[in-house]
């Protein structure tokens, strides 16, 4: 027989149950309610004892309805409530609806017939206040026969040698190598050494300097932070915990899971309960961690990170107190994913804190989500035959008020980076001063540089100041040596026209010399006398002759990049 799909709803008169049945004989269908029990038979579907387990009861009192929706294959029952306006709780935790009610004593279930009537003892009730700290025995020396030579693990150390079957699958999802074999203080032993082998300072240090990338995770908010600011505000109002699981929804991938779980009952003593409670804490943890830094977009390292920042899925590791959860969280945070950062791991502990608050439906979404991810990871598939999968059945019949005070005592921890263990406040410290012995080294440099640029800059200055009064000199010396030129004129002309004058005596000179030199600079289209020529006393053609003779013979030059300078037309 099928256990075909189903859903509930509710008002405050009446509730709603929804069967898809596309492929059954409407014609031939059976439905039976009385109190808190829903039979529905249409073959080939059958739906055996739905069993609201919270405070609440149908009854049959004429205002039934029930419908049947032929395009969409769907039988719609609605079923009066025996105290109208009761809110049902759990609705849409399906598992749990399948289950039947249990008896709540640890009545033998074999008896010797004849001997002694058995008083029934209670089983613990769940209203007792739950006490979050395991009492701890002093050690005894135990003798070597009498130990168990297999350990346990799994959800509520339930499970044995499963390890040992699979030890070529689990090789690649378990940091311990021999769990079967392992006692619980040796498993902790080793998962400490190898996380202080595996810590790296340089890649933490790396990380809490550069941290752009760790600010923007951190401001990312997760898929139930509007749910936990729309439950405070209801609780500000109202101050009442109720209508917390409608505000959250399950897809139908999620419902088709949570019917396709075997709901069984977990027969865990107080320790083992208490161990359960502390492992979903670890697992949280790493969810809440995988989420933020991949802002809800998961990756093919999503099932690895999820893995191995959780002790109990790496290590089966089991817990006394929640601080020790923490610490193992923080080192493994700090020792293995890509981003390490003491600030991821309290944005963790505060997120797994709003989960918890939210309720067991919330928690139970994110085990389905993480249930997803190994499924769909080989081999990781086999921790949700050792954990995820009982927990989601688990979780389902817990008491929303222990997952309060499990969020309360998770408030109350407070975690340092000293408790890590990995010495984080000494590194940060050197770092710290290496980086302010670097940064007073460059300043000091940047300073001598400025320095030698004022010297050069000094020096320049003094330079154009020195060429300035020097330049004024030539001037002066300049001036100076025209008027001693202009003195020694027949001096000067006279051994210029020295040759000349041997070749014509007739030839006379009165006291001038050729001053009309031009200099032609490269840019300048013409030339510029710089000072007006004097004429020679001499006419005829003997002058012009002169002349001819000057051109051809006396040549003056400039420096390189300069013109050649010609010579200015001698008048008489």
């Amino acid at each position: 027989m099928l256990t075909p799909a189903f859903d509930l709803s509710q008002d405050p008169a009446f509730l709603t149950i929804a069967i898809r049945v596309p492929y059954a004989r409407i014609s031939e269908f059976d439905v039976y309610f009385e109190g808190t029990d829903f039979k529905f038979y249409a073959k080939p579907y059958f739906l055996r004892r739905i069993l609201l387990t919270l405070p609440g009861r149908i009854v049959e009192n004429g205002s039934e309805q029930g419908s049947y929706d032929a395009d969409k294959g769907i039988f719609t029952i609605r079923l009066p409530k025996e105290t109208p306006g009761q809110h049902f709780e759990g609705l849409n935790l399906l598992t749990a609806l399948l289950a039947p009610r249990k008896s709540r004593t640890a009545k033998p279930l074999v008896e010797e017939i004849g001997a002694s009537e058995v008083s029934e003892e209670v089983v613990e009730d769940d209203d007792e206040e739950f006490d979050w700290e395991i009492e701890q025995t002093p050690y005894e020396e135990i003798a070597e026969s009498a130990l168990n030579p297999e350990c346990h693990y799994g959800f509520g150390n339930l499970r044995s040698g499963v390890v040992q079957r699979l030890q070529d699958e689990l090789s690649d999802v378990i940091d311990i190598k021999d769990p079967d074999f392992t006692p619980a203080a040796e498993r902790r032993q080793k998962r400490l050494a190898a996380e202080l082998a595996k810590f790296d300072p340089d890649h933490y240090l790396a990380d809490f300097f550069e941290d752009e990338a760790i600010e923007q995770i951190l401001k990312y908010n997760p898929w139930w932070t509007d749910t936990h600011s729309k439950m405070m505000a209801v609780l500000e109002k109202s101050q009442e915990q109720e209508n917390h699981a409608a505000l959250v929804s399950f897809s139908e991938e999620e419902k088709y899971q949570l019917r396709k779980f075997v709901n069984k009952s977990y027969l865990l003593d107080k320790r083992a309960c208490s161990q359960a409670y502390y492992g979903l804490i670890d697992i949280l943890l790493a969810y809440c961690y995988e989420t933020c830094v991949t802002e809800g977009e998961r990756n093919v390292e999503s099932s690895w990170n999820i893995r191995k920042l959780s002790s109990t899925l790496c290590w089966f590791e089991t817990w006394t107190n929640v601080h020790e959860i923490m610490v193992s969280f923080g080192r493994r945070v700090l020792c293995y994913p890509l981003y390490r950062h003491f600030k991821l791991v309290k944005k963790a502990y505060r997120e797994t804190i709003k989960i918890l608050q939210l309720g067991k439906s919330t928690v139970l979404k994110c085990l389905l989500d993480i249930h997803k991810i190994f499924q769909e990871n080989d081999p990781a598939y086999i921790l949700n035959d050792l954990y995820i999968s009982d927990y989601c059945v688990w979780i389902q019949k817990a008491k929303s008020r222990k997952l309060a005070a499990l969020a309360e005592a998770l408030k109350e921890v407070s975690l340092t980076k000293a408790e890590l263990g990995l010495e984080l406040e000494e590194l940060e410290a050197a770092a710290l001063l290496v980086q302010e012995e670097e940064t007073a080294l460059k300043a000091a440099q940047s300073v001598s540089k400025q320095q030698t640029l004022c010297s050069s800059s000094e020096v320049d200055d003094s330079e154009e100041s020195d060429s300035t009064p020097s330049s004024e000199t030539e001037d002066s010396d300049l001036d100076s040596e025209q008027e001693g030129l202009e003195e020694s004129q027949p001096e000067t002309v006279s051994s210029l026209l020295g040759p000349f004058l041997e070749e014509s005596s007739a030839l006379r000179i009165d006291g001038g010399m050729c001053r009309n030199i031009a200099v032609q600079r490269p840019g300048v289209g013409q030339e510029k006398p710089l000072a007006s020529s004097q004429a020679f006393g001499v006419s005829g053609p003997l002058i012009e002759e002169l002349q001819e003779q000057l051109k051809t013979t006396v040549q003056v030059s400039e420096p390189e990049g300069a013109t050649a300078v010609s010579h200015s037309t001698m008048q008489e």
